[in-house]
């Protein structure tokens, strides 16, 4: 066990965040952390960390239990390079390397009264080395740096200059490289395209330490996690398995605790009632008090009550549209102006046809966001773009544009939508959990997941026969996600969409488009069937990046052989050392043995006799020894 927490509590002023926690975590854990935004997540992560200090509870940890906490919005040091920054998180390997090499130079050149003394100190500090994995330390970061989009990059380069997205990936690589025996990750796939989130998910897969994770990537969290922990109403429960196990697991605990409550319930009841009709029986007497004692002495079931109701989202439409949806033909659209315009993507053909579900896929900066701005003539483009007969459009903007920050919820739906009564837009908003005082709160102080649910009311009451997404899932907790995937796959109009959410790839389209900088490729699929192909087609980069790690491995080999050798003659001179001490008292006692005042004495001879027989026993040890060494 690395660390365990037990009946953990936490509150802030007056309200209880988390009550009676209890976690254990294993080696090779790797568990998801789940719940509703602002249900204490992160206050668990900080308390596990020991950044923050709880109310109630014991924590008990492995002494040498080293912690990486990757947050949100983890911050670098702007001043550093990126090679001086990854390398911060192995000071020790490189401060021990140093001082092993300093200390190899000196036992060279050194007296025996200095020799042991170094010899010893080497022994210890090549301990720290190797716990440390200090041998693989470089291909760890070049093997780190490559997964995480860096393989490329000048490592001479300022963290300054990294844009908000490099720095997030950056400091993701810097806590692997790190490699703490607990890895605590807050939103780890932020800013990740598939070929880092399949690499991270390969390289989790085989960490040797225990992970604790809190995202609301599903996918993610399906392919990596060996647990997942839900907090809920603020305590802790666990599920064996990833994210789908939990979803089936969490239903059937529902249901069991639910028919136990019922259960209970008619029980009680039913010993009320009785009381009630025979409490005025002298005969009863005995059988009442009886059910009177078992009454009081119940332990009384808790009603289940989850912490969020679930959401009731679906997309009608009135009008259906003619066959082909959508037409674009050499579409061309570039950003910046002057010496800064750049080219997207151009010579761009497309047909969507009715009721297709496509999704638009790629690395980040490729230009999907801008390919629907541009077929919505949102932003200039060249080249043709025709929409079908009866389309009606409704656009979810992944940065909430269209809201205005100034107004209420129940406002910004009333603007849009004058004819509706009060009672219409309070009803549909409930349908997304806005409820009560929350309709009356201004776009600018919700959340992003309760001003997203706003936008999507907005386009419920749209009714369009076809959906424009850009990133539909951002924001939302997973409850909500799981509401809006199967609102999306029951939806019977067609949807064009971007979206990094695979779980979502995976449950709505139909189609599966790439966008790269020079080219398109369809996959007629969901995001399974596209990473499968994907795989295949990326072979040849895989074997490059592994190609290009040789060398560092092969280096890194060598330096290793050449500390292993160090190391070698070290104790080879030791040994020859000992041995010749040993040689010189064996010589004294043969000595010894001949002089007649010892051979004269029985007793005295064979103290000596046995002596020397355990001397030379160990002198032929240490000879075997320097033998193996030489």
């Amino acid at each position: 066990m690395l660390i365990s927490l037990n009946n953990i509590s936490k509150g802030f002023l007056d309200k209880k965040i988390l009550n009676n926690i209890t976690l254990a975590v294993n080696d090779k854990d790797r568990i998801g952390l789940l719940g509703i935004n602002g249900v204490g997540k992160t206050t668990l992560l900080n308390i596990i960390s020991g950044n923050l200090e709880y109310d109630d509870g014991t924590i008990a940890s492995k002494p040498d239990l080293r912690i990486g906490y990757l947050k949100q919005n983890e911050a670098l040091n702007t001043s550093n390079s990126l090679k001086e920054e990854i390398e911060s998180s192995l000071q020790l390997v490189f401060d021990t390397r140093k001082k092993l090499e300093e200390i190899s130079k000196k036992i060279s050149q050194a007296s025996d009264k200095e020799y042991n003394a170094l010899s010893n100190e080497y022994e210890r500090l090549t301990s720290i080395y190797d716990a440390a994995d200090g041998y693989n330390a470089e291909v760890r970061i070049n093997t780190v740096l490559n997964g995480m989009g860096f393989g490329n990059f000048d490592l001479n380069t300022s963290v300054s200059v990294l844009s908000g997205g490099e720095k997030t990936r950056f400091a993701l690589a810097k806590i692997l490289v790190e490699n703490p025996n607990l890895l605590i990750l807050d939103e780890p796939t932020n800013h990740l395209d598939f070929s880092m989130l399949n690499w991270l998910e390969n390289y989790l897969a085989e960490y040797k330490g225990a992970v604790i994770i809190v995202s609301h990537d599903r996918y993610f969290l399906n392919s990596v996690t060996s647990d997942i922990c839900e907090i809920e109403n603020g305590e802790l429960v666990r599920y064996k398995g990833g994210y789908s196990s939990f979803l089936k697991q969490k239903e059937e605990r529902i249901k069991t605790l639910t028919k136990e409550y019922e259960k209970q319930q008619k029980e009680i009841e039913e010993l009320r009632d009785y009381v009630r009709k025979n409490l005025a029986k002298s005969s009863s007497t005995n059988s009442v008090g009886s059910r009177v004692k078992a009454l009081e002495k119940m332990e009384l079931a808790a009603k289940p009550n989850p912490q969020v109701k679930d959401l009731h989202i679906s997309f009608p439409f009135d009008i259906e549209p003619h066959k082909t949806i959508l037409e674009c033909k050499g579409l061309k659209v570039s950003v910046g102006k002057g010496e800064n315009k750049r080219t997207l993507f151009e010579n761009f053909n497309l047909e969507v046809l009715r009721n297709e579900k496509v999704a638009f896929v790629g690395k980040n900066g490729v230009g999907k966001s801008s390919l629907l701005k541009a077929v919505l003539k949102k932003i200039p483009c060249e080249g043709s773009v025709r929409w079908g007969g009866n389309v009606k459009i409704s656009y979810f903007d992944q940065e909430l544009s269209s809201l205005d920050l100034n107004l209420t919820a129940i406002e910004s739906v009333h603007r849009k939508f004058p004819t509706k009564t009060e009672y219409e837009i309070r009803s549909m908003l409930a349908r997304f959990l806005i409820e009560d005082e929350d309709v009356f709160k201004r776009i600018r102080e919700m959340s992003g997941a309760n001003r997203a649910k706003v936008a999507l009311c907005i386009i419920v009451f749209e009714r369009s026969n076809v959906l424009v997404l850009d990133e539909p899932t951002n924001h939302l907790d997973y409850k909500a996600k799981e509401a809006l995937d199967l609102a999306l796959s029951q939806y019977e109009g067609t949807i064009i969409m971007v979206s990094h959410d695979r779980y979502l790839l995976n449950s709505v389209p139909t189609k599966i488009i790439e966008m790269k900088s020079d080219k398109i490729i369809v996959y007629n699929g969901n995001y399974d069937y596209y990473k499968e192909h994907f795989q295949i087609e990326n072979k040849e980069t895989a074997i490059k990046t592994e190609t290009k790690n040789d060398s560092a491995k092969q280096y890194e080999e060598s330096r290793k052989n050449k500390a292993q050798d160090r190391k070698r003659r070290a104790k080879l001179m030791n040994t020859e050392k000992e041995i010749e001490v040993l040689q010189n008292e064996i010589n004294e006692l043969k000595q010894l043995i001949e002089s007649p005042d010892i051979s004269s004495d029985y007793q005295k001879l064979s103290e000596i006799l046995a002596e020397l027989k355990l001397k030379e026993e160990n002198l032929e040890e240490l000879e075997t020894l320097w033998l193996e060494l030489a």
